[in-house]
């Protein structure tokens, strides 16, 4: 996901709202203009970021999509901190899009502290001098001589006080200061910030509110099952639709003639009516396509691995970063190694299948939709309809799971296109094998790698022919690698090249886009050429930090400390361990994160395998805001890792996605879950985002301590293909 930078200046809002009391909207401005910025007595619409009413009822807007990464109880903490309210006096509002109102309203790529930790404060922080100087006015005194406390306006030489409800309508006359010039708390003020805050959501959530797209109803309204081509970018021919509008629940059935765009609207069958059983059951046991399958039926996972087989001991097509002379490197270093790793597509397989709800009527559209990404996906529907964006609400719905597949927004796109065509509203959902055979999935990668280590154990030649799926030399969307990825800069001698195969598959960023796959791949072979060159893995990653380059992306100084602090609470090499129980470590940056992490495995002399237990050791800036929900994410990232690396692989056969339910792609249940011990290290730096950075490492860290259980390297996935038994 592409990073833009937030131009520093930015400026607040102050408004009545109707009945009374005070709205507060912050706005921002963003690189690339230097328009004047707005004053305060700019026409807007009666929402925003913080509310105040005049009972002193204070609601606070949570601007992005909530994925089940804890953001809606996060950005409002930031406010709620610098507003200097109590926080169980604070209700929290989940924002409709409003591109007027909010920047950046979207969820993904571990973006949302890192974007907002500033202009979040320094929102709350201006509204509560707002009000100060609506007090001072009042009681015509300084500003400078009253304090705030738990929403509660004091001066204290007089014993006067007011609440922020009482103040709040004399607030809307006030000029609205610049955020940038208003004193933020320092941390040891923090009263929220750093504090415990559970889920905003759970009553809701245990009661059956309607948060989620999937729980969501209208009156009248009706549902949809829409029946795709198995082979992406397949077309309709013909269908059987007479037979299909026959069937009980069935009140229409249509052909959609889609696009050549996966990500939009494609080719298929939608059929509409007032149950969705039935519907389902009139897809499955009625209707028959003729497919016009296309080109893509011709493609495997096979094929893709042959062919990368075949292209391994020819030079790459593309050069990507080349340093020194690696193979002058690799002949003078004593302690060679090559090897060959592989890693499968993968599927998001979030626990709520994709769905929206849809009603278009008088030229207007209205969506309820759970998408991580609202404003990608209202510009597409509207592009896809015809229509324009100003005629398009939507309503940004809880999301259960997302991982980056919310990203996409087809599922957006064919709610609205077959509302307007049935002329009713319309609720889609998908079932999951549609949401498993019509992802945009982790892209496989293959890749060759040789490197060498001199007699000191320090790492001096590296070269890796990298092949993915692209055209040219342009990467398929999420199948790409950065020149500057670890090791790069910390090796003299280095050499990443890349072959890209065509291919028709559809893919797209899983949680830890790229990283997820190449954190295996490096990480495990730096393991292998530390037992080369009979090195301690947690020493020789030590070796190679001290190498770095001043052009690294990652901070060796950061990803040292974490290394040595997972390497202590582990008791990593002071640990006596059984015979088949074995410790490997990892770490990876990722998302602005530095995370190193050590997996103690159990395997059997039979094969079978149990992960005991996982140390994490993470550094994401100088304060954790939320430290409940940053160990919740943590531990839920570590334990999905461990799901990819167990059981988890998609297949294409002739162009189709295999399998297509749980009962072939495992998730991990709570009595295979390890035990997840997670240490923040604090930097001097603000904090990042938690969404994705300590998966990576968790997949190579499993992967050499089963290494040093058996003496058997893992350079496939997943482990279920593999023998593990050992004598």
């Amino acid at each position: 996901m592409s990073i833009t930078t937030m131009n520093r200046r930015h400026f607040l809002r102050l408004s009545a709202v109707a009945g009374g009391g005070l709205l507060v909207s912050s706005c921002f401005d963003w690189v690339g203009g230097d328009e004047a910025l707005a004053s305060s007595s700019d026409n807007f619409v009666p929402n925003g970021h913080v509310r105040i009413d005049p009972d002193g009822r204070i609601t606070i807007i949570s601007q992005n999509p909530e994925v089940g990464q804890g953001v809606k109880a996060m950005l409002p903490m930031l406010i709620a901190d610098e507003l200097d309210v109590a926080w169980a006096d604070v209700t929290i509002e989940q924002a409709d899009l409003n591109t007027e109102l909010y920047s950046r309203q979207f969820a993904g790529g571990s973006t949302a502290t890192p974007t907002h930790w500033l202009p979040m404060r320094q929102a709350g922080a201006a509204a509560r001098q707002v009000l100060l100087q609506a007090a001072a006015e009042e009681w015509g005194v300084a500003a400078s001589e009253l304090t705030t406390e738990e929403g509660v306006v004091h001066h204290r030489s007089s014993g006067r006080s007011a609440t922020y409800g009482e103040l709040a309508n004399a607030a809307t006359g006030m000029t609205a200061p610049d955020p940038e010039t208003v004193p933020l708390k320092t941390p040891d003020q923090f009263r929220i910030i750093g504090t415990d805050v559970g889920n905003v959501d759970i009553d809701a959530i245990v009661t059956g509110r309607p948060l989620y797209g999937i729980d969501f109803t209208l009156p009248d309204m009706r549902y949809a099952v829409f029946e795709k081509c198995p082979v992406f970018g397949g077309r309709v021919r013909s269908a059987n639709l007479d037979e299909v509008r026959a069937q009980p629940g069935v009140e229409q059935a249509f052909v959609v003639d889609g696009g050549d765009d996966l990500n939009g609207l494609v080719g298929g069958v939608a059929i509409v009516g007032d149950n969705w059983w039935l519907l389902n059951q009139a897809r499955l046991n009625v209707l028959q396509v003729e497919w016009d399958e296309g080109p893509t039926a011709s493609q495997s996972s096979e094929s893709f691995a042959a062919t990368a087989r075949n292209l391994f001991p020819q030079a790459p097509a593309n050069d990507l970063r080349t340093d020194g002379n690696v193979m002058s490197g690799l002949a003078g270093a004593p302690h060679r190694v090559q090897a060959d790793y592989d890693y499968p597509f993968l599927s998001h397989a979030p626990l709520e299948p994709q769905n929206c709800t849809a009603h278009y009527r008088d030229g207007h559209l209205e969506i309820w939709g759970p998408t991580q990404t609202p404003e990608r996906g209202r510009s597409m529907v509207a592009e896809t309809l015809g229509i324009s964006e100003d005629d398009i609400t939507l309503h940004i719905m809880r999301i259960g799971g997302g991982f980056g597949r919310r990203l996409s927004n087809d599922y957006l796109i064919e709610a609205s296109w077959i509302a307007r065509e049935a002329g009713v509203p319309v609720k889609l959902l998908w079932t999951r094998e549609d949401d498993m055979r019509h992802d945009f999935y982790r892209p496989a990668g293959y890749h060759r790698l040789e490197g060498g280590v001199d007699n000191s154990g320090r790492l001096v030649a590296w070269r890796n022919h990298f092949v993915s799926f692209g055209e040219g030399e342009r990467f398929q969307s999420s199948a790409g690698v950065s020149e500057n990825e670890f090791p790069a800069g910390f090796v003299p001698n280095f050499q990443l090249g890349a072959s890209l195969i065509p291919s028709g598959v559809p893919t797209g960023a899983l949680r830890a886009p790229g990283s997820n796959g190449l954190a295996f791949v490096y990480q495990c072979f730096v393991d292998e050429l530390a037992h080369a060159a009979g090195v301690d893995p947690v020493q020789f990653r030590l070796n190679i930090l001290d190498a770095a380059s001043p052009e690294t992306t990652l901070d060796p100084a950061r990803m040292r400390a974490v290394l040595e602090r997972v390497a202590e609470v582990s008791g990593w090499g002071s640990t006596t361990l059984p015979r088949g129980t074995g410790m490997g470590v990892a770490f990876h940056y990722s998302h602005r994160g530095h995370f190193a992490e050590v997996v103690q495995a159990t395997v059997t002399r039979s094969g079978q395998l149990t992960v005991d237990k996982v140390w994490v050791a993470g550094d994401v800036g100088r304060h954790i805001i939320n430290p409940i929900n940053a160990m919740n994410q943590t531990q839920g990232g570590v334990i999905e890792g461990i799901s990819h690396a167990l059981g988890q692989e998609i297949r294409i056969v002739n162009g189709r996605a295999e399998p297509s339910n749980f009962d072939e792609y495992p998730l991990l249940r709570i009595g295979g879950a390890p035990e997840v011990e997670v240490h923040f290290v604090e930097a001097d730096h603000d904090p990042s985002g938690l969404g994705e950075p300590m998966l990576p490492p968790v997949i190579p860290a499993l992967c050499n301590a089963i290494f040093q259980a058996t003496g058997k390297r893992i350079r496939s996935l997943p482990l279920s293909k593999h023998d593990l038994s050992w004598a």
